[in-house]
């Protein structure tokens, strides 16, 4: 637990659950209000075929996924936990200018 207190920079063990509950309620919400959205924009796997439809249901999530985790992450009292680990994944895919 130490190592990974030191490494994500918090102080306390509940910080550690508020965490980790943070990314599962986030994982969960967006594949939960994934596939209403998909339905709703009417794209289905008969409209934009097998491959197409879960390649923009991943897209579709991934967006989703980013932005509920800060959301969820200020909810629970860590946002600054979880706009710094969306600044970083940001950077890792190329997106740099979006976070400086």
């Amino acid at each position: 637990m130490e190592k990974l207190k030191e490494r994500w920079g918090i102080e306390q063990n509940w910080e550690i659950i508020m965490i980790l509950i943070v990314f599962t309620v986030t994982g969960s919400t967006a594949s939960f209000i994934g596939k209403p959205i998909l339905h709703y924009l009417n794209i289905t796997s008969e409209s934009f075929g097998s491959l197409g439809y879960w390649v923009t249901r991943i897209v579709l999530l991934f967006i989703m996924y980013q932005f509920m985790l800060v959301f969820f992450g200020w909810l629970f009292g860590q946002h600054k936990f979880f706009w710094n680990f969306e600044k970083k994944m940001l950077r890792r895919i190329g997106l740099k200018r979006l976070v400086d």
